[in-house]
């Protein structure tokens, strides 16, 4: 299950889920319950309300591209993309929205570790240790 967000193109403003380029039923991107509600907890934790979550690529990594998540507590950039599940603020640019159109945000709890996973629809290969990729 995934939440669909609301989507603007720039600060305080409203439109209606934009969906990804060819794409009729896949939001651009999708948290998952789970995935909100851990988002939602640590920017609690930061008592600063307006911050976000900052959602990204960069170049780098043994597979060449390595995911980016980050708590902003700054107001969004002119060219970032802002999403909103459930009271949590995504923001992107649209650069990286370039790659992780219609990926999905899951927050991963297991014996061994915990953490933020990108299921995302244009990774060809990753890496052993998961934090890197390359795209179809």
């Amino acid at each position: 299950m995934t939440c669909t967000p609301s989507e603007s193109t720039a600060p305080n403003a409203t439109a209606p889920s934009e969906m990804a380029p060819g794409e009729s039923t896949r939001p651009l991107i999708s948290l998952t319950p789970a995935a909100i509600a851990n988002a939602r907890a640590h920017l609690a934790k930061r008592q600063t309300p307006d911050s976000a979550v900052r959602l990204g690529i960069k170049g780098g990594g043994c597979s060449g591209f390595s995911y980016v998540i980050e708590f902003d507590d700054n107001p969004p950039r002119d060219r970032d993309r802002v999403f909103e599940f459930d009271g949590v603020k995504v923001f992107v640019d649209k650069k990286s929205l370039i790659y992780l159109s219609g990926s999905v945000l899951d927050f991963e709890k297991t014996m061994m570790s915990s953490g933020f996973k990108f299921r995302n629809p244009h990774e060809a290969t990753s890496c052993g240790c998961g934090s890197s990729f390359t795209v179809k």
